[in-house]
């Protein structure tokens, strides 16, 4: 950052210990000035406009922030996932991106272990067990390798993350420009890793949760969601910020989707909420998970729904494609790196050309997978089919034979066309539910000149 940046930062991270509401419209204008390549004008215009309104459900979210957050939580957050990783960050990146001629990601996804104390139904990271891990040495690489382009977030899955915490605190200590963040089954979190996630303030984490407690016990074990209860608890008792993840299928949609769940997990302290379909993924993947076209469509309305009507912001992996132009995986806005290094393009796409431990960050984000994922995206032109496996087979099947990509799977390479076959039917199911939704939100740009759903 220049001086006028630097000083425009510690400006709003002063502004925040004292009367914050009040200096809102402040911190926008500063937060104007970090913007220095105008990425995020859309952005901040919508800020100003809901937060300056003493009505609107979002300042009433906001002022509960400063109120029930710890400071220091607070202020990490606004330091580095909203100043560095969303503002500076992403300047740095689209620089890099058109100097090296490839997607520069907001985000690195990365398992530290394939490790887990569950076993989810449906879950590949199940089948591993203990077989592979990232050293700490190797995601601190990661983290150098990626501030150099401007990437200032790092999320971990896996596994279960959290039985790697110490290194994981290691890293929040020794990156604190950068935002951490954890899915996590929420059974090994207590008082003493709270008062580190204090300590540190720059990790959050987000609870695997799967709707009421039978659902949830159903995927994940008995006694699973008592003890993800117990962990929210203490989360809010030491004022950290989190929220819940969830995915969710044929059997939960309605759970997950309902009022008196989403309630729940607001009147327990959760600030957001990730919202996965099940996809099948792994050789003992079940099709029999996956949603109707009716429940995605259901999700689809809802998840807008509850954004509009409730103190959570509430996002949809797939359904949210039209805010974020179609697919952001490929290094486009994000990628993955699983836990034996393999770098690959999703979370939920495991095929890959290139191991971390033999190349360098942008050397696998220019790899011929990546290159392939960037030269098609978005996979197509309605936003509500963004994904090239769940929504589009054949541009999955395209990719992995065009770039010679081979299975990342740690317990059983699984053939792309194989993989493809199990989400054909429900990729045409969609299609025809999917391209109605899509004309209505079209008929409603063009009668409101607004984009439906945004907040």
């Amino acid at each position: 950052m220049n001086r006028v940046q630097k000083s425009a930062m510690n400006l709003i991270l002063e502004y925040l210990s004292s009367k914050p509401l009040e200096r809102i419209p402040t911190m926008l204008n500063l937060a104007e000035t970090l913007d220095r390549k105008k990425l995020n004008t859309t952005a901040i215009q919508t800020l100003r406009k809901v937060l300056t309104n003493e009505d609107s459900l979002w300042r009433g979210f906001t002022e509960r922030l400063f109120k029930e957050l710890d400071p220091k939580v607070l202020q990490k957050a606004v330091e580095c996932f909203i100043i560095n990783a969303s503002l500076e960050g992403r300047a740095i990146a689209d620089e890099a991106a058109q100097k090296h001629d490839c997607n520069i990601p907001w985000a690195i996804l990365m398992d530290p272990t394939s490790a887990c104390n569950l076993n989810c139904t449906g879950c590949w990271a199940a089948q591993y067990g203990d077989k592979n891990n990232l050293s700490y040495e190797t995601l601190d690489s990661i983290c150098r390798q990626g501030k150099e382009l401007g990437i200032y977030f790092y999320i971990f899955s896996g596994g279960e993350p959290l039985m790697r915490k110490k290194d994981i605190i290691r890293l929040c200590e020794a990156h604190p420009d950068c935002y951490f963040f954890a899915f996590t089954n929420g059974t090994l979190i207590d008082d003493a890793f709270c008062k580190e996630l204090v300590r540190v303030g720059n990790f959050a984490l987000a609870f695997s949760i799967e709707g009421d407690e039978i659902s949830t016990d159903m995927r994940r074990g008995q006694g699973t969601y008592r003890k993800v209860i117990e962990a929210m608890a203490r989360m809010r008792g030491h004022k950290l910020l989190f929220g819940y993840s969830t995915c969710y299928h044929r059997y939960n949609t309605e759970s997950v989707g309902s009022d008196e769940f989403v309630d729940n997990m607001i009147a327990r302290g959760c600030r957001f909420s990730w919202n996965f379909t099940y996809m099948p993924v792994g050789k003992d993947a079940v099709t029999d998970l996956l949603v109707t076209p009716e429940q995605r469509a259901y999700m689809y309305r809802r998840i807008r729904e509850i954004r509009e009507t409730k103190p959570i912001f509430a996002m949809d992996f797939w359904n949210d494609g039209e805010f974020t132009k179609g697919c952001i995986a490929g290094g486009r806005n994000y990628l993955h790196i699983n836990a034996a290094g393999d770098v690959e393009p999703c979370a939920f796409i495991h095929y890959s050309n290139v191991n971390i431990h033999e190349v360098t960050l942008l050397e696998a984000l220019k790899s011929p997978l990546f290159a392939a994922y960037r030269k098609r995206q978005p996979f197509n032109e309605n936003h509500l089919r963004p994904c090239p496996l769940l929504d589009n087979p054949d541009a999955l099947r395209a990719i992995v034979d065009e770039s010679g990509a081979y299975s990342t799977d740690m317990d059983a390479p699984e053939d792309v066309h194989y993989l493809c076959a199990k989400t054909e039917d429900a990729a045409k199911k969609w299609a025809e539910c999917a391209d109605h939704l899509w004309q209505q939100h079209q008929e409603k740009i063009k009668e409101k000149g607004e984009v439906c759903g945004a907040v």
